[in-house]
C-alpha cells in the first residue's frame, strides 16, 4: 500500500469510492469539497493505492483554512480494505503535510458523517479539543 497525493487520473477512482463507502447526502457534499480543494491545493488530498491492483483503496482530504490551522476533513477507505490499518495510515500521512506546512493547530471537521471515525482519531492521540464542529471553509473560498 503506498500513501501519496491525488492525481488527476484518481478523481473517477477516488469519487467511486466516496459514492461507495457514503451516504448520498455524505457523498454530495463530499464531492463538492473535493473539487475545491483539488482547485485549491490537491497536496492535501491523499490517497492509498493498492500496489498490487494499481487501485484506491482509500482516500482523506484535508485543507489548511486562513488562520494557518490544519483540517482532516473526510476520511474513506474501501470495503474490502477496511480494518487493515489504512485509515491510520492516511491520516498520520496527513498529518505530516499538516507539519511541513508549519500548521498552529490539526483540528478534526465533526459532522453527522463522520461521527463513526472519532474513536480512530482518538486512537491516534487526538482528543475531543482537536474536534470542531465548525462549518470546513476551503481557503480559497
Amino acid at each position: 500500500m503506498k500513501v501519496r497525493s491525488i492525481r488527476l487520473s484518481d478523481y473517477a477512482a477516488v469519487s467511486s469510492l466516496l459514492e461507495e463507502v457514503l451516504s448520498n447526502e455524505c457523498y454530495a457534499d463530499t464531492v463538492q469539497v473535493l473539487a475545491k480543494q483539488l482547485a485549491w491545493d490537491s497536496e492535501l488530498i491523499l490517497v492509498a493505492e493498492d500496489l498490487s491492483n494499481q487501485t484506491i483503496a482509500g482516500v482523506i482530504i484535508g485543507t489548511i483554512d486562513e488562520h494557518n490551522k490544519g483540517y482532516y476533513y473526510r476520511i474513506a477507505v474501501a470495503r474490502e480494505h477496511q480494518r487493515k490499518g489504512i485509515g491510520k495510515m492516511l491520516i498520520k500521512a496527513l498529518k505530516r503535510k499538516f507539519i511541513e506546512r508549519k500548521v498552529r493547530k490539526i483540528m478534526i471537521t465533526v459532522d453527522a458523517h463522520n461521527k463513526p471515525t472519532l474513536p480512530l482519531y482518538e486512537s491516534l492521540g487526538y482528543s475531543k479539543e482537536d474536534f470542531t464542529e465548525a462549518k470546513l471553509k476551503i481557503a480559497n473560498e
